[in-house]
């Protein structure tokens, strides 16, 4: 055994990363587990998927953020078991790394509720290969559209269909409208990019049912400025190649669309499956783990689960949302909390979570804020979202990146990441769409009336 206490963390996202950090003066050893070896900064996923910004400027090397914490190292490696009786870690590779105390912060993965089939055909967007799959579906729909001539298939190519309205969707709809309308509206000659169809979905009564109804109703109004069509009430029934099978008020309707993004749910991802059944740990229906009011499992007070992990109670008994602040906030408090336990010997008090708002953006200078019991939108709302985002992200570099980026494309509407790259089954789609245009007779590529030269 170590001679000072051996603090194991999983994960390097925000709540195993502010753990990291906070125990930086702590007489612990700290080792935090990632299977990637960078901290994505995801609130700015949307961005990667929409060519606004590139991987690498919302991205950190989890080594060079640590890199002068003397009392941290960094494992690039999968954990994919816990045992709790022996006070260690499984690895992928088979390597055992024991621990005094354990701090899992693993995140969640999207959830389809019981319909992985739909994952091939309607990508979520969780991972930096996600984002860059969405971005190749949306920039790829309209360079298939401006080769087809036929004006249903065409149609269907320029449809865009997000489901889920919570603040990830309504950021991607946004950013499609802008994309459509202002963006890509003088780069193409046989087709119009501000005609393509964004659908906005959700099962709930409005968007961002987080936020107060005001606010939700004036980020509905903004999104149908950019064009976006938004339909709550939906119960999606299936989605394939072509397109989304969906129940609104007991009838069902078939959309035609070739772009489908998963913006829905989240579930526990297999870590948080096997620890809890090695730790005898309750769930709840997405495999979430509950903890105590110290953020501790009920028989391990040496084992912490923070961040989308877990489901941990506020005051009024309502579960904490899922958001990069709770993280944050626990893992500050994980890291506390262990010192304390070290160097008094006494019980950590109840975690507590302020609450400091809530932010969706959905275009340029235009987004909805719940911060401290003010509510704002538009402009105002955009300069608190643009603020909290640039001070959040890990590395001086990339806020002033960010912020260059963010400027340019306000001022010209041009978004420089919007690049096509890899292959997806939208290439498929493409080529098939292609080969039975060439053996249609005549089936030459038309220009509209009106389209610019």
């Amino acid at each position: 055994m170590n001679a000072r206490p051996h603090v194991v963390i999983i994960g390097g996202g925000f709540g195993g990363l502010s753990a990291a950090q906070a125990l930086k003066r702590a007489p612990v050893d700290v080792t935090l587990i990632d299977r990637r070896n960078f901290h994505l900064f995801q609130p700015l996923l949307y961005q990667i998927a929409t060519g606004s910004l590139s991987p690498g400027e919302i991205s950190a090397p989890l080594r060079g953020v640590l890199g002068k914490q003397k009392n941290a190292r960094v494992l690039l490696g999968d954990v994919v078991d816990v045992n709790p009786e022996t006070n260690s870690v499984l690895l992928a590779d088979g390597a055992i790394i024991q621990y005094d105390y354990l701090i899992v912060a693993a995140g969640a993965q999207s959830s389809y509720y019981g319909h992985e089939e739909w994952r091939q055909w309607a990508p979520s967007l969780k991972s930096i290969e996600e984002a860059t799959e969405i971005r190749h579906k949306i920039l790829y729909a309209f360079e298939v559209a401006e080769r087809i001539s036929d004006p249903v298939a065409r149609a269907s190519w320029l449809t865009f269909v997000i489901v889920g309205a919570g603040a990830t969707g309504v950021e991607l709809a946004g950013a499609i409208g802008e994309i459509a309308r202002q963006t890509l509206r003088n780069d193409f000659r046989s087709i119009h990019p501000e005609e393509a169809q964004i659908i906005l979905m959700d099962g709930s009564p409005r968007v961002l049912m987080p936020f107060p109804e005001e606010l939700s109703r004036k980020a509905t109004k903004s999104l149908e400025r950019l064009g976006v069509q938004v339909r709550t009430g939906v119960m999606v029934k299936g989605i394939d190649r072509q397109g989304v099978t969906i129940a609104q008020d007991s009838t069902e309707l078939r959309l035609d669309a070739r772009t489908v993004i998963w913006a829905g749910g989240v579930a526990a991802p297999p870590l948080g499956r096997a620890l809890a059944k090695s730790a005898a740990a309750e769930t709840d229906k997405s495999g979430r783990i509950k903890v105590g009011p110290d953020l501790t499992l009920p028989r391990f007070p040496n084992i912490y689960v923070i961040g989308d992990l877990s489901i941990c109670l506020d005051g009024s008994g309502k579960p904490l949302p899922g958001v990069a602040q709770v993280a944050m906030q626990g893992g500050a408090y994980a890291a506390k909390s262990i010192l304390r336990r070290i160097e008094t010997g006494e019980e950590p008090p109840p975690f507590k979570y302020f609450d400091k708002g809530s932010l969706a953006v959905i275009g340029r200078a235009a987004a909805v804020a719940n911060a401290f019991g003010v509510k704002l939108s538009g402009l105002p709302a955009w300069f608190v979202w643009a603020f909290i985002h640039l001070m959040y992200i890990v590395e001086f570099r990339n806020r002033v990146l960010v912020f260059i980026q963010w400027a340019f494309q306000s001022l010209t509407f041009n978004r420089g990441a919007r690049l096509i790259t890899g292959t997806t089954t939208t290439d498929f789609n493409f080529n098939k769409e292609i080969a039975a245009q060439r053996t249609q007779p005549g089936a030459e590529i038309t220009q509209p009336a009106g389209a610019a030269h």
